[in-house]
């Protein structure tokens, strides 16, 4: 089946059929071995694209610099401090704008309904990285690295922790898009959305994924072949929330125990980083010393312990080096289609 994404946004992955996902990753894993080999041939000479963060990131924008970069293209950086946008220009129309001097907008900040309405706005493609909905990006890199790891047969992972967020509903859906044992650990009030929901059970009828959502650890653990967490507490939320969310997620901790629960001697862990694996941060160290919040068992990291983050288990670092190489075939499908496909 030939697939053409030239000109595509890419805002989400519902937005993908299962076809068109395995084309990225495909293109994806080629990139990634030209480079690796040098014989990479920049197909992006003279295109020059914007990235508006609205959030702050270390991946997401050395990704898309340097992914450009290799491909010949000029990026322009823009901080909050940097852009009109929300202040005294609507999304809408700094896309016209950005459109008659770029060939793609990136965007990364909170609200999803601002990367759609430039991406209605503009002329050019428009890549979301990261809204408070969805992070096709990340899922993007997240697969690449399972298809490297995994073992023969249909895909099988696990996310414990706050479902009820970006990489949740990221993780259920493209799960349920790509036909795999996907299973969601979370406390009933931290689940992805109805409406989420009801997506993945739709495109897992027509994909032959299992969806699984449970408040219990064990059931979503056993057997699987990846298991997920993120921090449990967003950019921008308030810090008592961390009072509240270490007493509803405690028991979600990625630990030693957890690993040895799936039954897998193979079984690795994943995390979109940052991670909060020990108080060698900021928000580590703030955490681990307020009042009555830690115990003994929760000294060593928040959503995860050191000891599972340091070992063989944990592949979040091919993940990290994963978002260069997927985002660059985000941008060559999208701006210069089949042409820069590498041979094999």
């Amino acid at each position: 089946m030939s697939i053409d994404l030239t000109g595509r946004d890419f805002l989400k992955e519902i937005d993908f059929t299962r076809d068109e996902l395995s084309y990225l990753l495909d293109l994806a894993a080629s990139l990634k071995t030209a480079k690796a080999e040098a014989r990479a041939v920049p197909a992006l000479a003279g295109r020059n694209i914007v990235l508006i963060f609205e959030k702050t990131s270390t991946r997401t924008r050395c990704a898309f610099e340097v992914a450009a970069y290799d491909q010949g293209a000029h990026i322009t950086y823009l901080d909050p401090a940097s852009s009109q946008l929300g202040h005294k220009e609507s999304p809408a129309d700094t896309a016209r704008v950005l459109s008659r001097m770029y060939d793609a907008i990136e965007f990364r900040g909170g609200d999803h309904s601002i990367v759609e309405e430039m991406a209605h706005a503009a002329s050019v493609p428009v890549y979301n990285g990261l809204t408070d909905r969805w992070h096709p990006t990340q899922m993007l890199a997240d697969f690449l690295t399972m298809r490297e790891h995994a073992s023969p047969g249909q895909l099988s992972y696990c996310y414990l922790g706050d479902a009820r967020s970006n990489m949740g509903n990221s993780l259920l859906v493209m799960g349920a898009i790509m036909g795999c044992d996907v299973r969601i650990a979370a406390p009933r009030s931290l689940w992805p959305g109805d409406e989420v929901i009801s997506l993945a059970r739709s495109r897992a009828a027509d994909s032959g994924a299992v969806v699984t959502l449970t408040e219990d650890v064990a059931e979503a653990v056993v057997d699987a072949q990846f298991v997920h967490t993120d921090v449990w507490v967003s950019m921008g939320e308030p810090v008592d929330v961390w009072d509240e969310r270490i007493a509803l997620l405690r028991p979600y901790r990625v630990t030693s125990a957890t690993l040895s629960a799936t039954g897998r001697s193979d079984v690795r862990f994943m995390h979109c980083l940052p991670a909060y694996h020990d108080t060698r941060t900021t928000v580590g160290q703030q955490v681990s010393t307020r009042a009555g919040m830690f115990g003994p068992a929760l000294t060593d990291g928040i959503e995860v312990t050191n000891e599972v983050f340091e070992s063989p288990h944990s592949v979040v670092f091919d993940q990290a080096e994963n978002r260069l190489h997927t985002i660059k075939a985000v941008l060559v499908a999208t701006l210069a289609g089949h042409s820069a496909r590498p041979e094999s």
